[in-house]
């Protein structure tokens, strides 16, 4: 993908992965940490990071063919390095989704049958734990990018002083 209505398609897809890791970031620390919290989510919490997970290669491959239309330098290959790190982060969220998801189903069907209590305390704990760090290393990882991005994009791009464009001629 490399233009949408003229401008490059990364510009606008970036966006997306900006806005959905570290929402989905949180909604998994939180449904990590809170079960019950993870119960009212339900499936909209492993959907969540499946549309995050499907927007971050969407990013890059939009990203890639941007690099090969500007100028080469330093600034543009960091970031495009750092962005390609971020499916890795991605995935993990999208996997402690589905296992909090199923962990708090699990515990919900046991509380309602009244049968066995499942103890699923052994699993919310070592999913809380990678939840916080994959979160953590996720939104981390998000800002550095973006960092990047905005570096590569704007240096030399802009002047210190106003240049009165604003129509103000005093």
């Amino acid at each position: 993908m490399g233009l949408v209505n003229g401008l490059p398609a990364h510009v606008l897809l970036v966006h997306f992965v900006v806005v959905l890791v570290p929402l989905t970031a949180l909604a998994l620390a939180v449904g990590a940490i809170w079960p019950r919290a993870a119960q009212r989510m339900g499936v909209v919490l492993p959907l969540l990071a499946l549309v995050t997970l499907a927007s971050v290669p969407l990013a890059t491959g939009a990203g890639e063919w941007l690099e090969e239309h500007v100028d080469s330098n330093a600034l543009v290959r960091r970031h495009a390095e750092l962005g390609d790190g971020l499916l890795p982060w991605a995935l993990g969220l999208f996997v402690l989704a589905a296992l909090v998801w199923w962990a708090a189903r699990r515990t919900a069907a046991a509380q309602d049958s009244g049968g066995t209590r499942w103890s699923g305390v052994p699993v919310r704990a070592a999913a809380a734990v990678l939840s916080l760090v994959v979160a953590a290393g996720a939104v981390v990882d998000v800002y550095r990018i973006g960092d990047s991005g905005a570096k590569a994009a704007w240096h030399d791009g802009f002047s210190k002083t106003a240049t009165g464009a604003d129509g103000d001629d005093r």
